[in-house]
């Protein structure tokens, strides 16, 4: 009996002498568990709950304790290695536990750390650590940004009930906080369609101009103590369940053929729609010869993706998944190229029709090319000849053209009808005369220079023009006011014109005419002839466009002064006025 005394008396002397660490090496150490990071604003109570019992462990805290193990909380602070045990015994009571529950009533900045939960006996040892954040709140604000937001998804045009979260067991049941909403940290009050109700914020209809932060902070006594509690929930609205449909695939199509030769880069895209669908996964992949291409290990083989979202349907979105190959083989070329994609209702595959390009003919390059040639020379020449087409046709005439003026019985080169005024007058007899009788060589009839006195006026005209080549008309507003004899002028051309066909008319707007529809042979002369414009000073200089044009409308008269029909004397046009 002594000797089992004895021995029982060294057994409880071994055990009570081992080591805390060697209890501490067989511990089940789950590490920190970053997954269940805990966050809250400063000066809010927050409660936190061992995840052994819920993440780890088949059984619960009741149990565990009903079999003698004992629940122990460590936390290590923010910066530091060292792990302390908490203590719970503060005056103020602001940190306390609550069988597997530890409280804090309220949080501050400094409880920020890692907290251990450790379930152990004398044979048995289990722990985990967490994190736990103690935020503050951004200047003027009633949240802070680093806080991770949890989001809610609401269909649109479908009411919805919004819930303050985690404030469950926070206060007694027998007392009603106080709850105030807000939206973007803008109370929510008079909001249409949303309507807070206590810890519920009640959306009548979804719509896309409700989404944002939603903050419901949350107010209640305890022990005589005033408490806050601030939760943040960002509501996004989705496409309505009506819309969810299987995936939609654009392309590849019957439509589309990727007509690709030997040796070139092949690229061929599967555009598929995916309309939204709640927890549901969009999936798409290419097969190439019955093999998914994302496990061919050819480097010249490359599978890229690309998502664009649709701006009308939240949620919605295209993904196009496009396959590459370098350098493309024959035989690759024969391969089966299949696009398939799947949601939770359905699947679509469809194979893109890919081909080899025959080579064109060599006969019809050259004849391709030759035709191209001669594209490319006739527009040149078209260009040419719409720029340079007067200067052409002057040196024509003046190396090739025939002498009109040979043998037709005419007096005159060319008679002048204009509005007896002063500055027409002037322009006729300085400017007009002055170039075309001593540059071009033309003789000119002026009927106020060249008629006798005292003879008839209208005969004398009628005399003049049937002796003229060309009838050349100054056309301006005076020709209408004043143009009696001018008028006559031009009914006269105009009737030889048409039945003997022996003078040809030339139209100059000296000046444009709002008028000329009261005029019926100067509207009939503009609608069958080309008229040709003084620009004022843009025309003064004898090479200008305003005489070639001209000069191109009057007779062809081969003389000594025509040699320089075509390259004229730079005389400024105000340099003639001495010309008589």
């Amino acid at each position: 009996m002594k000797r089992m005394k004895f021995c029982f008396l060294v057994a409880c002397i071994f055990v009570l002498t081992i080591p805390r660490g060697s209890i501490c090496e067989r511990c089940d150490d789950w590490g920190v568990d970053t997954r269940l990071l805990t966050q809250t604003y400063d000066g809010e109570p927050v409660r936190t709950k061992c995840p052994l019992f819920e993440d780890y462990l088949k059984h619960n805290y009741t149990t565990a304790h009903s079999t003698g193990l004992t629940l122990m909380w460590y936390w290590t602070g923010q910066g530091k290695d060292l792990e302390e045990p908490i203590n719970i015994r503060l005056p103020d009571n602001r940190i306390s536990k609550d069988k597997d529950i530890l409280w804090f009533r309220p949080a501050i900045l400094n409880d920020t750390g890692n907290y251990t939960c450790m379930l152990r006996n004398s044979t048995y040892c289990s722990k985990v650590a967490f994190p736990l954040e103690v935020l503050r709140k951004d200047q003027n604000s009633c949240v802070t940004s680093t806080k991770t937001t949890e989001v809610k998804l609401f269909p649109l045009e479908d009411r919805a009930t919004l819930t303050c979260p985690d404030t469950k067991d926070y206060f007694p049941a027998n007392v009603t906080p106080t709850v105030n909403w807000y939206l973007n940290c803008s109370l929510v009050y008079k909001y249409v369609d949303r309507y807070p109700q206590g810890l519920n914020l009640t959306f009548l209809t979804m719509s896309l101009r409700y989404e944002g932060n939603y903050t419901c902070i949350v107010s209640y006594e305890e022990n005589g103590r005033a408490y806050n509690l601030t939760r943040t929930i960002y509501v996004e609205a989705i496409a309505s369940p009506l819309h969810e449909k299987p995936p939609v695939m654009i392309t590849p199509n019957d439509k589309v053929i990727y007509e690709i030769s030997a040796g070139e880069d092949m690229l061929v895209s599967c555009d598929v729609y995916f309309s939204f669908i709640n927890n549901s996964r969009t999936d798409i992949w290419w097969i190439v010869n019955g093999k998914n291409a994302e496990e061919i290990t050819d480097p010249r083989v490359n599978v890229s993706r690309s998502v664009k979202l649709d701006k009308t349907s939240p949620g919605a979105k295209n993904i196009i998944e496009s396959l590459q190959i370098k350098k493309i083989t024959s035989d690759e070329l024969k391969h089966n190229y299949t696009c398939s994609a799947k949601n939770s209702l359905g699947a679509v595959s469809r194979q893109a029709l890919v081909k080899e390009k025959v080579g064109t003919p060599r006969y019809i390059t050259e004849l391709a090319c030759g035709l191209g040639a001669t594209l490319f020379l006739v527009v040149c020449f078209i260009v040419v000849y719409h720029i340079y087409w007067l200067e052409m046709v002057l040196f024509y005439r003046a190396h090739f053209g025939t002498d009109e003026t040979i043998g037709d019985g005419k007096e005159y080169d060319v008679y002048v009808s204009y509005a007896r005024n002063a500055e027409e007058e002037e322009f006729v007899l300085v400017t007009l005369r002055g170039v075309l009788e001593n540059e071009f060589g033309y003789k000119l009839c002026i009927f106020d220079r060249d008629s006798l006195p005292g003879g008839i006026i209208t005969d004398e005209t009628l005399s003049f023009i049937k002796k003229s080549r060309r009838l050349l008309v100054v056309i301006s507003p005076s020709y209408v006011h004043q143009g009696t004899q001018a008028l006559l002028e031009l009914k006269a051309g105009l009737e030889n014109m048409a039945t003997q066909g022996n003078i040809q008319l030339v139209l100059v707007q000296y000046k444009p005419i709002k008028n000329k529809e009261k005029i019926k042979e100067l509207r009939l002369a503009q609608s069958v002839l080309n008229v040709i414009k003084w620009k004022g000073e843009k025309s003064k200089y004898p090479v200008g466009r305003f005489w070639k044009q001209l000069h191109v409308a009057l007779p062809v008269k081969k003389t000594s002064s025509t040699k320089n029909s075509c390259s004229f004397h730079m005389v400024p046009l105000n340099s003639m006025s001495s010309i008589e």
